[in-house]
């Protein structure tokens, strides 16, 4: 059986894809299934720190992690590359990387950084085009979009389907990526609302601070569709949290 290739993407910057890209992984892992995860390009981390690639690992446990390029400073991989006279990314690349790890996971996680249209080069390439040299390999790839739960996010959330789709990329779905300890009344309205602006179904909610919980491994599986390897039901979890 091939490899599935997820690219994890966001609506932008700190809407917990790390810790999303942690949970796929951690229920992956707990399934059976041999992980890898790749993070294309990592910025504001210096030499020798750990990075998102890291930080999966110690919240999901032993996987394959691989970084291709790191730049020092926090900002959009192409503008950071130039800062620091380093060397572009190219999709190529990230095609030859993804290839290596399918060849030998069941499962390989690409994690982006901030959203799907960030520039990695001075071309405009994006995440979306990485994806895109994935498949043109002949490789199955498709996208998982981590979101915030609360006003705002429909816009973006549409308008990263509506990337994906003029880019013939399957999105597999939406997941919250921090849903709130009190959620207001937009969060429990965008329940119904964020699979309809993505077109797409809404596979889990991982609640706020989930990096810290004392039991990762538990709260993946139940923060994650069962298509995700969890058991959240959304019809259930919409019921519970519906608008008053």
């Amino acid at each position: 059986m091939s490899a599935r290739i997820l690219f994890v993407t966001g609506t932008n910057t700190d809407v917990g894809k790390t810790v999303a890209t942690a949970a796929v992984a951690s229920a992956a892992l707990q399934g059976g299934l041999k992980v890898a995860v790749l993070k294309p390009g990592q910025t504001g981390v210096a030499p020798g720190e750990p990075g998102d690639a890291a930080e999966v690992r110690r919240l999901a446990g032993e996987l394959t992690i691989r970084e291709l390029v790191r730049y020092p400073e926090p900002l959009a991989p192409d503008t950071a590359a130039r800062r620091a006279g380093m060397p572009y990314l190219s999709p190529d690349a990230v095609a030859e990387a993804v290839a290596e790890l399918a060849a030998t996971h069941d499962l390989v996680l690409v994690e982006g950084a901030g959203g799907l249209l960030v520039r990695y080069d001075d071309q405009g390439r994006t995440l979306a085009d990485q994806a895109g040299a994935v498949r043109d390999a002949g490789l199955n790839a498709e996208v998982l979009l981590v979101a915030s739960a609360g006003l705002g996010t429909l816009n973006i959330v549409a308008l990263s389907a509506e990337a994906l789709a003029a880019r013939e990329l399957p999105l597999a779905g939406v997941l919250v990526g921090s849903w709130p300890s009190c959620p207001g009344l937009a969060d429990r309205c965008n329940l119904a609302d964020l699979p309809r602006s993505a077109g797409a179904p809404l596979l889990g909610a991982l609640p706020e601070r989930a990096g810290a919980a004392e039991d990762f491994a538990a709260l993946a599986l139940a923060s994650l569709a069962p298509v995700l390897g969890g058991s959240w039901n959304a019809e259930h979890f919409a019921h519970v949290h519906r608008p008053e």
